[in-house]
């Protein structure tokens, strides 16, 4: 795969330019942008909401240390025509920004929580695009099963999410509720 999304929306809307997406807010939950279709994600619940906000934090709290550079739900432009918003990013130092407020490098860190309304082949299809887009490390965090993977050329379930170049891993005691 060259980097290019096939996910299967939950809700599309063609025929839009990225001009247009990148000046569009929307009530709810922002959408991605993939080759002039605007893309829904789903909703979080508690579960998702809690992992989201626990992972966050964790590497919110190692910003100073690391130089660590934390973002949620941040649109991050891969190519032109296809803008990706994952859970949680975090990157090494400030990002260089692209259109408008938009990082056009890949981050250090991608993380997807898993969603109840995800379809896993879709998930992993997006988590490929961030791994050939150039991110070192990209992840998945599943609250409902309290499981974690990394993704390489697949999903493999891992009792910690490491980085080894600073010696830190993200335990499940880092993300999930007790």
């Amino acid at each position: 795969m060259s980097g290019t999304a096939k996910l299967v929306p939950m809700s599309v809307k063609a025929g839009v330019s990225a001009e247009e997406y990148l000046h569009t807010s929307y009530p709810d939950l922002d959408r991605e942008y993939r080759d002039g279709r605007i893309v829904e994600r789903g909703p979080a619940d508690y579960l998702h909401s809690r992992a989201h906000a626990s992972v966050g934090v964790f590497f919110e709290a190692l910003r100073k240390k690391f130089s660590f550079y934390t973002c949620l739900e941040l649109r991050l432009k891969l190519r032109a025509g296809l803008y990706l918003i994952p859970d949680v990013c975090v990157f090494q130092n400030p990002p260089p920004l692209g259109d408008g407020l938009v990082p056009d490098t890949p981050p250090f860190v991608v993380i997807e929580i898993f969603s109840r309304t995800d379809r896993m082949n879709d998930v992993e299809e997006k988590l490929s695009t961030f791994k050939n887009w150039g991110v070192t490390h990209v992840w998945l965090v599943n609250p409902y099963s309290k499981r974690m993977f990394v993704y390489e050329q697949g999903l493999v379930e891992t009792p910690a999410l490491p980085i080894p170049e600073f010696g830190l891993q993200l335990t499940p005691d880092d993300a999930f509720d007790a």
